[in-house]
Formats: structure tokens, C-alpha cells, sequence
């Protein structure tokens, strides 16, 4: 099983739709640059078929520190999520 990357990605588009590897390149560039702007700014991406793209937000807890034991806050943060549709689990089964 290969691992799909976003030069491999561009090959593919490159090949199919007859552009340069540079001009794919730059489109698979200005998608993903696309997704995580609207990500950075709050929004969420939602690809019919595909799945939705957004930000979650993990709450600050209390963790201990393994060397010395003491209890530590750890911050709230903020992590990118997926959810992939019915249909992509679907095919994918």
C-alpha cells in the first residue's frame, strides 16, 4: 500500500486533466492553503462526498508531570479535525 502525498497528488491531477507537474502543483498548493486559511479564521470546510474540515477545541485540564510528579494546568488549545461523510465511509468499506 502507497502513501499518497501532495506531489503525488499533483502528478495525478497533472496527468488527467493535461497540465504541467508545476501548474498541478500550484492548484493542490492553493487548495490546501485555502482549507487551513478558512480554518485559521474560525470557518469550516465542507467537501460534499468527502467530509468537513474544522477546528476543535480541546479544553485545559489538569496533567501530571511524569519526572516530577506535580500536577500541571495544561492550556486550552486548538487542533484541526475531520469528519469524514457517509458516502467517503461508504466507498470506503
Amino acid at each position: 500500500m502507497e502513501t499518497l502525498n501532495k506531489k503525488g497528488i499533483a502528478e495525478i491531477i497533472a496527468e488527467k486533466h493535461d497540465l504541467t507537474k508545476k501548474e498541478a502543483a500550484e492548484i493542490v498548493e492553493l487548495v490546501f492553503d485555502t482549507i487551513t486559511d478558512t480554518l485559521k479564521e474560525g470557518g469550516k470546510v465542507e467537501i460534499t462526498g468527502f467530509g468537513k474540515f474544522e477546528v476543535k477545541t480541546r479544553a485545559s485540564r489538569i496533567g501530571i508531570n511524569p519526572q516530577t510528579k506535580e500536577s500541571i494546568e495544561i492550556p486550552s488549545s486548538k487542533l484541526p479535525g475531520f469528519k469524514a461523510s457517509k458516502s467517503l465511509k461508504e466507498e470506503i468499506k
